[in-house]
């Protein structure tokens, strides 16, 4: 079976709106592969020769500087990066690493570039994707710029328990260190706000937490839809 004929492909909205012949052409040097865990996909300062799409798993965007290293993003299904790099033929800002088993949709990134040339519908949808992308920066900024480090525990805790069914008890999706570094705080930090939330009925066994007082808890974090609220 082509690529271009797998449902998983068909399925990803950037590519729904194509045109049949676009769609065929981008698809033929671009392959699916899967990686095992912690495995280095991209490294920031390189030339940005695909676009990644993660169909399974999960991808962690990192970046690092002056000896320090953090945690940017996490990209789950379904989901690109590193975009703007691709279209702009630049190189990476970020590195890229799988944080469990993924499978991992490539695309060349002049097949890419191309594709946008000719077909004004998969213009439309990439300036969306952008669009997006640029909306859900904007909200991590705001948190990381407005809010207390308690404050963003909080309200990343309410949004988990909302995501895995709004019972109280929830699965942190990663390690505490890569929590940490994606809430911008060090990981003892984490440890003394985790403390901080007793009180508030935050109750962690592992890697699991319980929320037994999510109204105490809204009150403390104040969620904000123009924060907390999911991009579209």
């Amino acid at each position: 079976m082509r690529l271009a004929d797998l449902p998983e492909v068909r399925a990803i909205h950037l590519f729904r709106s194509m045109e049949e012949e676009t769609f065929n052409s981008i698809f033929k040097a671009a392959y699916f592969q899967t990686f095992p865990e912690q495995v280095d996909l991209i490294e920031e300062g390189n030339p940005a020769d695909f676009l990644y799409v993660v169909v399974e798993g999960c991808v962690e965007l990192h970046a690092k500087a002056n000896g320090r290293e953090t945690t940017m993003a996490m990209v789950l299904p379904v989901g690109t990066f590193i975009l703007a790099a691709v279209l702009n033929d630049s190189v990476y800002l970020m590195s890229a690493r799988t944080c469990q088993k993924s499978r991992i949709l490539m695309i060349p990134s002049q097949d890419i570039r191309a594709a946008i040339e000719k077909d004004k519908a998969f213009a439309a949808a990439i300036i969306r994707e952008l669009a997006n992308c640029y909306r859900a920066v904007v909200k991590e900024h705001k948190g990381l710029k407005l809010r207390s480090a308690v404050e963003r525990l909080a309200n990343r805790l309410l949004r988990y328990n909302d995501a895995q069914g709004g019972s109280g008890s929830l699965l942190l999706p990663f390690d505490k260190r890569t929590l940490a570094s994606l809430l911008g705080m060090a990981p003892e930090n984490l440890s003394r706000a985790f403390n901080t939330l007793k009180p508030y009925g935050v109750v962690v066994d592992g890697s699991t937490v319980h929320l037994t007082d999510i109204k105490a808890l809204k009150m403390l974090a104040k969620p904000n839809s123009l924060i907390d609220d999911r991009v579209i």
